[in-house]
């Protein structure tokens, strides 16, 4: 740190030379910063000195070679930049701003070519570069616009989604609803049937009057009636067969006792079901 410190001091010493060198505080981390900033600017010294030399180089190379081109004019043709007309210096100054432009070592034809050369080469190549550039462009373009169309359609499938999410939500809350008003409906249908049951036992209903029974009764009717109607179907076959046969007149007497039976108990089921149906309108009280 302390010979980093003394460079830095003679830096900060041989940047502000006779003025007074500005407070900070020494610590090992400003030395550091000092440190680098020193080695940067030398650094850009260095760099700095070196392009001066170049550039001098080349003014004495440039200044040589006008010599040597201004005494080839005089001698040859007798010419020189004072002896020029207008014209003449107005193109030995495109000339040379030329040879400025394309960065040539001299003024010579060759010098020229090559420069120009080079400059088409760059040229084609930039032209190569800027088509290749178009066309990632266009590519980019037609991607960015399927990009957004298809945001576009996404937004529309969401919106749909949303409203018909919304119609469903909708349905179902009335739907709800509607089973919450059904089960309470139900609820108070069970109790009212029970109460009512509860009453008509109280009055002394007959067990047998009551909906279980009374459904029961009229199945077992409906089977009576079912098993009626294939008798009915023999008893009509036996009716067509001719009188003279005693063995046909037995069975169909054995038919017509056993219709009259099945009658006489589904007579007796019915009478029995409308002698009982008033007492249930008006039941006694006890």
């Amino acid at each position: 740190m302390e010979e980093k410190l003394q460079r830095v001091t003679a830096w900060l010493k041989k940047i502000y030379e006779n003025q007074p060198i500005p407070e900070y505080e020494v610590n090992e981390r400003t030395v550091d910063i000092l440190y680098e900033i020193m080695e940067c600017n030398e650094a850009r010294d260095r760099d700095v000195s070196l392009l001066i030399e170049d550039m001098k180089q080349k003014a004495t190379e440039y200044e040589a070679e006008a010599n040597y081109l201004q005494g080839i004019l005089t001698e040859s043709l007798d010419l020189s930049p004072g002896s020029l007309s207008s014209e003449g210096a107005s193109f030995l100054d495109v000339l040379v701003d030329s040879a400025m432009v394309l960065e040539t070592k001299d003024t010579s034809l060759g010098s020229f070519f090559c420069a120009i050369n080079d400059m088409t080469s760059e040229l084609y190549a930039t032209e190569s570069k800027n088509r290749e550039l178009e066309a990632e462009l266009t590519s980019m373009r037609k991607k960015l616009t399927a990009a957004l169309m298809l945001e576009k359609q996404l937004e529309q499938d969401l919106k749909k989604t949303e409203d018909l999410l919304e119609a469903e939500n909708i349905k179902a809350d009335r739907e709800s609803q509607t089973l919450q008003f059904l089960k309470r409906k139900s609820e108070d249908l069970r109790i009212r049937v029970k109460h009512a049951e509860e009453q008509l036992a109280a009055v002394g209903l007959d067990e047998s009057l009551t909906h279980e029974a009374l459904v029961s009764l009229s199945e077992k009717v409906a089977g009576l009636q079912e098993e009626i109607v294939p008798l009915k179907e023999k008893l009509k076959a036996y009716l067509d067969l001719s009188p003279s046969h005693s063995l046909a007149q037995v069975k169909i007497e054995e038919l017509k006792r056993e219709l009259n039976a099945l009658e006489s108990e589904f007579s007796k089921e019915i009478n029995m079901l409308t002698f009982e149906m008033p007492q249930l309108r008006n039941p006694k009280l006890p």
